[in-house]
Protein backbone atom coordinates (compact mmCIF):
# COMPACT_ATOMS: atom_id res chain seq x y z
CA UNK A 1 0.00 0.00 0.00
CA UNK A 2 1.00 3.64 -0.37
CA UNK A 3 1.90 5.69 2.69
CA UNK A 4 3.85 8.73 3.85
CA UNK A 5 6.59 7.60 6.21
CA UNK A 6 9.24 9.38 8.26
CA UNK A 7 12.84 8.94 7.14
CA UNK A 8 15.57 10.38 9.33
CA UNK A 9 17.58 11.36 6.26
CA UNK A 10 14.74 13.02 4.34
CA UNK A 11 11.76 13.71 6.63
CA UNK A 12 8.38 12.75 5.21
CA UNK A 13 8.50 10.52 2.12
CA UNK A 14 5.69 9.05 -0.01
CA UNK A 15 6.44 5.41 -0.77
CA UNK A 16 5.19 1.84 -1.02
CA UNK A 17 5.04 -0.07 2.27
CA UNK A 18 4.04 -3.69 3.04
CA UNK A 19 0.38 -4.52 3.62
CA UNK A 20 -0.50 -5.15 7.26
CA UNK A 21 -0.83 -8.72 8.58
CA UNK A 22 -3.99 -9.09 10.66
CA UNK A 23 -3.99 -10.39 14.24
CA UNK A 24 -7.16 -12.05 15.60
CA UNK A 25 -8.10 -9.00 17.74
CA UNK A 26 -7.37 -6.32 15.11
CA UNK A 27 -9.50 -4.41 12.62
CA UNK A 28 -8.44 -3.05 9.22
CA UNK A 29 -9.82 0.32 8.11
CA UNK A 30 -9.57 1.73 4.60
CA UNK A 31 -8.74 5.41 5.13
CA UNK A 32 -10.82 8.14 3.54
CA UNK A 33 -9.36 11.31 5.09
CA UNK A 34 -6.67 12.13 7.62
CA UNK A 35 -5.96 15.53 9.13
CA UNK A 36 -2.51 16.87 9.94
CA UNK A 37 -2.34 17.92 13.59
CA UNK A 38 0.00 20.34 15.34
CA UNK A 39 1.38 17.41 17.32
CA UNK A 40 2.31 15.75 14.03
CA UNK A 41 4.38 18.80 13.15
CA UNK A 42 6.11 18.71 16.53
CA UNK A 43 7.05 15.06 16.04
CA UNK A 44 8.42 15.58 12.53
CA UNK A 45 10.18 18.88 13.23
CA UNK A 46 11.75 17.48 16.39
CA UNK A 47 12.86 14.27 14.68
CA UNK A 48 11.08 12.39 17.45
CA UNK A 49 9.98 9.48 15.27
CA UNK A 50 11.32 6.02 14.58
CA UNK A 51 12.69 5.28 11.13
CA UNK A 52 9.83 4.38 8.80
CA UNK A 53 7.06 5.39 11.20
CA UNK A 54 3.67 6.51 9.80
CA UNK A 55 2.03 9.39 11.65
CA UNK A 56 -1.55 10.70 11.44
CA UNK A 57 -4.31 10.25 14.03
CA UNK A 58 -7.27 12.35 12.79
CA UNK A 59 -8.79 9.57 10.66
CA UNK A 60 -12.05 8.68 8.96
CA UNK A 61 -12.62 5.55 6.90
CA UNK A 62 -14.53 2.28 6.47
CA UNK A 63 -14.01 -1.07 8.22
CA UNK A 64 -12.91 -3.56 5.53
CA UNK A 65 -11.60 -6.54 7.52
CA UNK A 66 -11.69 -7.96 11.05
CA UNK A 67 -9.68 -10.54 12.89
CA UNK A 68 -11.45 -13.71 14.01
CA UNK A 69 -11.68 -12.49 17.62
CA UNK A 70 -12.29 -8.79 16.92
CA UNK A 71 -15.63 -7.38 18.03
CA UNK A 72 -16.91 -3.85 17.43
CA UNK A 73 -18.42 -2.34 14.27
CA UNK A 74 -19.14 -4.65 11.34
CA UNK A 75 -17.31 -4.67 8.03
CA UNK A 76 -18.66 -1.80 5.91
CA UNK A 77 -19.21 0.54 8.88
CA UNK A 78 -18.07 4.13 8.44
CA UNK A 79 -15.85 5.04 11.39
CA UNK A 80 -13.51 7.58 12.83
CA UNK A 81 -10.72 6.57 15.20
CA UNK A 82 -9.99 7.73 18.71
CA UNK A 83 -6.27 7.01 18.65
CA UNK A 84 -5.49 5.90 22.22
CA UNK A 85 -6.59 2.67 23.89
CA UNK A 86 -5.62 0.42 26.77
CA UNK A 87 -8.84 -0.54 28.55
CA UNK A 88 -7.04 -1.98 31.57
CA UNK A 89 -5.65 0.87 33.65
CA UNK A 90 -7.49 2.80 36.36
CA UNK A 91 -7.90 5.82 34.11
CA UNK A 92 -9.39 3.87 31.18
CA UNK A 93 -11.76 2.00 33.46
CA UNK A 94 -12.97 5.27 35.00
CA UNK A 95 -13.66 6.95 31.65
CA UNK A 96 -10.45 8.98 31.57
CA UNK A 97 -8.85 7.19 28.65
CA UNK A 98 -6.98 10.37 27.67
CA UNK A 99 -4.76 9.65 30.71
CA UNK A 100 -4.12 6.01 29.78
CA UNK A 101 -0.90 4.78 31.42
CA UNK A 102 -0.79 0.96 31.19
CA UNK A 103 -0.23 -0.97 27.94
CA UNK A 104 -1.12 2.20 26.08
CA UNK A 105 -1.69 1.62 22.36
CA UNK A 106 -1.73 4.75 20.23
CA UNK A 107 -2.36 5.13 16.50
CA UNK A 108 -0.20 7.62 14.63
CA UNK A 109 1.35 9.24 17.70
CA UNK A 110 2.68 6.21 19.53
CA UNK A 111 3.36 2.55 18.88
CA UNK A 112 0.81 1.83 16.11
CA UNK A 113 1.18 3.13 12.52
CA UNK A 114 -1.08 6.05 11.69
CA UNK A 115 -3.47 7.31 9.08
CA UNK A 116 -1.21 8.80 6.40
CA UNK A 117 -1.61 5.53 4.53
CA UNK A 118 -4.23 3.79 2.44
CA UNK A 119 -5.08 1.49 5.34
CA UNK A 120 -4.75 1.63 9.12
CA UNK A 121 -4.82 -1.31 11.53
CA UNK A 122 -6.42 -0.62 14.93
CA UNK A 123 -8.27 -2.26 17.81
CA UNK A 124 -12.08 -2.27 17.76
CA UNK A 125 -12.24 -0.27 20.99
CA UNK A 126 -10.72 2.69 19.08
CA UNK A 127 -13.52 2.81 16.51
CA UNK A 128 -16.45 5.22 16.66
CA UNK A 129 -19.27 4.71 14.13
CA UNK A 130 -20.07 7.85 12.16
CA UNK A 131 -23.74 8.91 12.33
CA UNK A 132 -25.82 9.49 9.24
CA UNK A 133 -25.35 12.93 7.69
CA UNK A 134 -21.68 13.34 8.67
CA UNK A 135 -19.23 13.28 5.77
CA UNK A 136 -15.72 11.84 5.91
CA UNK A 137 -14.00 15.23 6.02
CA UNK A 138 -15.94 16.35 9.07
CA UNK A 139 -15.59 12.94 10.71
CA UNK A 140 -11.80 13.02 10.37
CA UNK A 141 -11.73 16.30 12.28
CA UNK A 142 -14.22 15.34 15.00
CA UNK A 143 -11.21 14.51 17.16
CA UNK A 144 -10.01 18.12 16.86
CA UNK A 145 -13.33 19.40 18.17
CA UNK A 146 -13.31 16.71 20.86
CA UNK A 147 -9.96 18.00 22.17
CA UNK A 148 -11.45 21.47 22.45
CA UNK A 149 -14.54 20.08 24.18
CA UNK A 150 -12.31 18.24 26.63
CA UNK A 151 -10.56 21.51 27.51
CA UNK A 152 -13.93 23.05 28.33
CA UNK A 153 -14.82 19.99 30.41
CA UNK A 154 -11.60 20.48 32.38
CA UNK A 155 -13.18 23.64 33.78
CA UNK A 156 -16.30 23.94 35.94
CA UNK A 157 -19.89 23.82 34.74
CA UNK A 158 -20.25 27.56 35.36
CA UNK A 159 -20.89 29.48 32.14
CA UNK A 160 -20.21 33.14 31.39
CA UNK A 161 -17.54 35.20 29.69
CA UNK A 162 -14.72 33.35 27.93
CA UNK A 163 -11.46 34.40 26.29
CA UNK A 164 -9.73 32.10 23.81
CA UNK A 165 -6.05 32.89 23.21
CA UNK A 166 -4.97 31.61 19.80
CA UNK A 167 -6.99 30.99 16.65
CA UNK A 168 -5.41 27.77 15.46
CA UNK A 169 -7.66 24.75 14.89
CA UNK A 170 -8.10 23.96 18.60
CA UNK A 171 -8.71 27.58 19.52
CA UNK A 172 -11.30 28.01 16.78
CA UNK A 173 -12.98 24.74 17.74
CA UNK A 174 -13.09 26.01 21.33
CA UNK A 175 -14.83 29.20 20.16
CA UNK A 176 -17.47 27.21 18.29
CA UNK A 177 -18.14 24.87 21.21
CA UNK A 178 -18.34 27.71 23.72
CA UNK A 179 -21.01 29.24 21.49
CA UNK A 180 -23.00 25.99 21.34
CA UNK A 181 -22.75 25.63 25.12
CA UNK A 182 -24.06 29.14 25.78
CA UNK A 183 -21.02 31.12 26.94
CA UNK A 184 -21.14 34.91 26.47
CA UNK A 185 -19.39 37.08 25.61
CA UNK A 186 -16.82 35.01 23.73
CA UNK A 187 -13.60 36.82 22.81
CA UNK A 188 -10.83 35.54 20.54
CA UNK A 189 -7.23 36.78 20.55
CA UNK A 190 -5.54 36.01 17.22
CA UNK A 191 -3.03 38.07 15.18
CA UNK A 192 -3.98 36.64 11.75
CA UNK A 193 -7.06 38.28 10.25
CA UNK A 194 -8.22 35.24 8.27
CA UNK A 195 -8.32 33.24 11.49
CA UNK A 196 -10.16 36.04 13.28
CA UNK A 197 -12.72 35.92 10.47
CA UNK A 198 -13.30 32.20 11.07
CA UNK A 199 -13.62 32.99 14.76
CA UNK A 200 -16.48 35.36 13.96
CA UNK A 201 -18.04 32.73 11.70
CA UNK A 202 -17.82 30.21 14.54
CA UNK A 203 -19.57 32.52 16.98
CA UNK A 204 -17.02 34.79 18.66
CA UNK A 205 -18.67 38.00 19.85
CA UNK A 206 -15.43 39.99 19.57
CA UNK A 207 -12.04 39.31 18.00
CA UNK A 208 -8.81 41.18 18.69
CA UNK A 209 -5.25 41.25 17.43
CA UNK A 210 -3.25 40.48 20.61
CA UNK A 211 -0.23 42.34 19.22
CA UNK A 212 -1.98 45.70 19.33
CA UNK A 213 -1.13 47.90 22.30
CA UNK A 214 -4.62 48.43 23.69
CA UNK A 215 -6.03 44.92 23.16
CA UNK A 216 -6.29 44.01 26.84
CA UNK A 217 -7.99 47.30 27.71
CA UNK A 218 -10.54 46.78 24.93
CA UNK A 219 -11.22 43.21 25.98
CA UNK A 220 -11.60 44.09 29.67
CA UNK A 221 -14.11 46.80 28.79
CA UNK A 222 -16.47 44.04 27.63
CA UNK A 223 -16.59 42.20 30.97
CA UNK A 224 -16.96 43.07 34.63
CA UNK A 225 -13.66 42.61 36.44
CA UNK A 226 -12.18 40.14 33.97
CA UNK A 227 -12.97 36.91 32.17
CA UNK A 228 -14.54 33.99 33.98
CA UNK A 229 -12.74 31.44 31.80
CA UNK A 230 -9.60 31.74 29.68
CA UNK A 231 -8.34 29.05 27.32
CA UNK A 232 -4.68 29.32 26.25
CA UNK A 233 -4.49 27.64 22.83
CA UNK A 234 -1.56 29.44 21.19
CA UNK A 235 1.53 28.02 22.87
CA UNK A 236 2.77 31.57 23.51
CA UNK A 237 4.30 31.34 26.98
CA UNK A 238 3.66 34.98 27.89
CA UNK A 239 -0.05 34.33 27.51
CA UNK A 240 -0.15 32.47 30.83
CA UNK A 241 1.03 35.61 32.59
CA UNK A 242 -1.39 37.67 30.51
CA UNK A 243 -4.28 35.36 31.38
CA UNK A 244 -3.65 35.83 35.10
CA UNK A 245 -4.04 39.56 34.64
CA UNK A 246 -7.17 39.19 32.50
CA UNK A 247 -8.90 36.73 34.84
CA UNK A 248 -11.77 37.75 37.10
CA UNK A 249 -11.73 36.83 40.81
CA UNK A 250 -12.40 33.07 41.09
CA UNK A 251 -11.72 32.82 37.36
CA UNK A 252 -10.45 29.72 35.59
CA UNK A 253 -7.47 29.39 33.23
CA UNK A 254 -7.03 26.23 31.17
CA UNK A 255 -3.72 25.62 29.40
CA UNK A 256 -4.71 23.74 26.26
CA UNK A 257 -1.51 24.21 24.26
CA UNK A 258 1.59 22.14 24.95
CA UNK A 259 4.48 24.23 26.29
CA UNK A 260 7.77 22.36 26.46
CA UNK A 261 10.12 24.97 27.91
CA UNK A 262 10.11 26.85 31.25
CA UNK A 263 7.83 29.84 31.61
CA UNK A 264 7.65 32.68 34.10
CA UNK A 265 4.61 34.27 35.72
CA UNK A 266 5.54 37.81 36.64
CA UNK A 267 2.94 38.20 39.40
CA UNK A 268 2.15 34.70 40.70
CA UNK A 269 0.65 36.23 43.86
CA UNK A 270 -2.31 37.30 41.72
CA UNK A 271 -3.27 33.64 41.43
CA UNK A 272 -3.61 33.69 45.23
CA UNK A 273 -5.26 37.09 45.51
CA UNK A 274 -7.84 36.27 42.83
CA UNK A 275 -8.14 32.60 43.85
CA UNK A 276 -7.71 31.58 40.23
CA UNK A 277 -8.15 27.95 39.26
CA UNK A 278 -5.23 27.07 36.97
CA UNK A 279 -5.76 23.81 35.10
CA UNK A 280 -4.81 22.11 31.83
CA UNK A 281 -6.11 19.55 29.35
CA UNK A 282 -4.77 16.75 27.19
CA UNK A 283 -6.44 14.93 24.31
CA UNK A 284 -10.10 13.88 24.69
CA UNK A 285 -12.39 11.00 25.57
CA UNK A 286 -14.40 8.53 23.52
CA UNK A 287 -17.64 10.14 24.67
CA UNK A 288 -16.46 13.63 23.69
CA UNK A 289 -15.83 12.38 20.16
CA UNK A 290 -19.32 10.89 20.06
CA UNK A 291 -20.82 14.18 21.22
CA UNK A 292 -18.98 16.18 18.54
CA UNK A 293 -20.07 13.74 15.84
CA UNK A 294 -23.66 14.12 17.02
CA UNK A 295 -23.41 17.91 16.83
CA UNK A 296 -22.03 17.49 13.31
CA UNK A 297 -25.03 15.33 12.43
CA UNK A 298 -27.33 18.04 13.83
CA UNK A 299 -25.58 20.73 11.77
CA UNK A 300 -24.18 22.56 14.81
CA UNK A 301 -20.53 21.80 14.00
CA UNK A 302 -18.81 22.08 10.63
CA UNK A 303 -15.07 21.50 10.35
CA UNK A 304 -14.81 22.55 6.72
CA UNK A 305 -14.05 26.26 7.38
CA UNK A 306 -10.88 25.10 9.18
CA UNK A 307 -9.48 23.30 6.12
CA UNK A 308 -6.97 25.62 4.46
CA UNK A 309 -5.25 22.89 2.42
CA UNK A 310 -7.02 19.89 0.89
CA UNK A 311 -4.53 17.60 -0.84
CA UNK A 312 -3.96 14.01 -2.01
CA UNK A 313 -1.70 11.87 0.15
CA UNK A 314 1.24 11.97 -2.28
CA UNK A 315 1.41 15.74 -1.89
CA UNK A 316 1.94 15.64 1.88
CA UNK A 317 5.78 15.83 1.87
CA UNK A 318 5.66 18.98 -0.31
CA UNK A 319 2.76 20.49 1.63
CA UNK A 320 4.68 19.90 4.85
CA UNK A 321 7.69 21.81 3.53
CA UNK A 322 5.75 24.60 1.84
CA UNK A 323 2.72 25.14 4.06
CA UNK A 324 2.95 23.34 7.41
CA UNK A 325 6.55 23.90 8.47
CA UNK A 326 6.31 27.53 7.32
CA UNK A 327 3.20 28.14 9.43
CA UNK A 328 1.09 29.16 6.43
CA UNK A 329 -1.52 26.40 6.70
CA UNK A 330 -4.35 26.43 9.21
CA UNK A 331 -5.50 22.82 8.85
CA UNK A 332 -4.27 20.37 6.21
CA UNK A 333 -6.65 17.54 5.31
CA UNK A 334 -5.46 14.65 3.15
CA UNK A 335 -7.68 12.96 0.58
CA UNK A 336 -6.52 9.34 0.74
CA UNK A 337 -9.29 6.92 -0.24
CA UNK A 338 -12.91 7.01 -1.31
CA UNK A 339 -14.73 9.76 0.56
CA UNK A 340 -18.30 9.64 1.81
Amino acid sequence: MKAVVFRKSAGLVYEEVPDYPMAPDEVLVKVANTGFCGSDHSLVAGGLLAEGYIIGHEISGVVVDKGAKADGPAVGTRVCIRPTYCGKCVNCLSGKEQLCRVNRRTTGIGDLPGGFAEYVKVYPQMLIPIPSGVDSRNAALAETFASALHAIHCTSDKKGSALVMGGGPIGLCTVRLLKILGYSPIVLYEPVKSKRDIGLLYGADHVFDPLENDTDQQALSLVSGGFQKIFECSGVKSNIDRAVNLSVDNGEICIVSMIFTPLTIAAPFLINLKEILLTASISNTHQENIQCLQWMAEGKLDARPLISDYEPLERLPAVYRERIDTGLALKVLLRIGEEF
